[in-house]
């Protein structure tokens, strides 16, 4: 009995003193709390002062930011200015405008595409646009003047392309003149004809002698003679016309010399014909006299 005595009484002493325990800690805890939500206001006090500071130095910048790009957006606006007019005086000097230019633009790129796609033949690209273009001093402008020289180039290699060439066969009645004008609608380009026949036509019919293989005289062409008919550029025309122009110079000068010759000639024989018949004249006037 003593000892159940002492065994309840030890538990009493031992449940008062866990007790109290927690009484001490919970109060230790509370403590605890109470510091904590005093420096967490104190934190976030410091914290707010610190925001706020930086929030009112950006908003200073931002303002400062604002003042400059408003100041770039009038001086870009001042150069836009001056750059729409330099532009038009520009366009003036070559006798356009800013739609004028933005017109020419189109038929320029246009025009640039079938050159470099070969696109048609290289009739149709000058004729829409490149010799319009050509004729037209936009085409000096710093945009397009390299992109004209190119362009330029690559459409005269175009034309110059090798490519089989026509063939005419010489009828009765024919001339290298005449046959200029009917292929390249112009009588001027003979000498191109010539040229490209002098060292043998493209072929002969059994009609042709065959001496008559090569177009020696551009004056003597035989029927049956196949000539060769060659493309010519812009450039080719032009060299061809100068030579046509000399040639008929050079035949009139010989014409008009050879006609020269011919008169003095029969002045030479009339006055050899005047002086027989004054001597003839003399002559009878003697043998009267003789007679008398």
């Amino acid at each position: 009995m003593k000892f159940n005595k002492l065994f309840i009484l030890f538990f009493l002493a031992l449940g008062l003193t866990l007790n109290n325990a927690n009484i001490f800690a919970q109060d230790d805890d509370d403590d605890d709390d109470q510091q904590m939500e005093e420096m967490d206001e104190e934190e976030w006090q410091r914290q707010m002062d610190e925001l706020n500071a930086e929030k009112s130095s950006l908003q200073s910048k931002l303002s400062s930011l604002t003042s400059e790009i408003d100041g770039l957006k009038q001086t870009s606006a001042n150069k836009d200015k001056e750059l729409e007019k330099c532009e038009n005086d520009l366009y003036a000097l070559v006798g356009t405008t800013k739609s004028g230019v933005a017109d020419f633009r189109k038929k320029f790129e246009e025009t640039e595409k079938k050159i470099n796609g070969k696109v048609g033949t290289p009739a149709d690209a000058r004729k829409m646009y490149f010799d319009d273009i050509t004729k037209d001093k936009a085409r000096c402008l710093p945009e397009f003047q390299d992109r004209y020289s190119s362009m330029k180039k690559k459409l005269e290699d175009w034309e110059g392309m090798k490519s089989p060439e026509a063939c005419y066969t010489v009828v009765k009645g024919d001339c290298l003149w005449k046959i200029s004008k009917m292929k390249y609608g112009s009588p001027y380009y003979w000498p191109a004809i010539w040229d490209a026949n002098k060292n043998g036509v493209a072929n002969m019919d059994s009609r042709t002698n065959a001496r008559h293989k090569k177009v020696t005289n551009p004056n003597l062409i035989y029927p049956g003679q196949c000539l060769k008919i060659p493309t010519l550029t812009d450039a080719q025309k032009k060299e061809a016309e100068m030579q046509s122009k000399k040639y008929r110079k050079v035949r009139k000068v010989k014409t008009t010399t050879t006609t020269d010759v011919k008169k003095d000639v029969k002045k030479e024989d009339v006055k050899k014909d005047v002086k027989k018949d004054e001597k003839k004249d003399v002559k009878k006037d003697e043998k009267k006299d003789v007679k008398k």
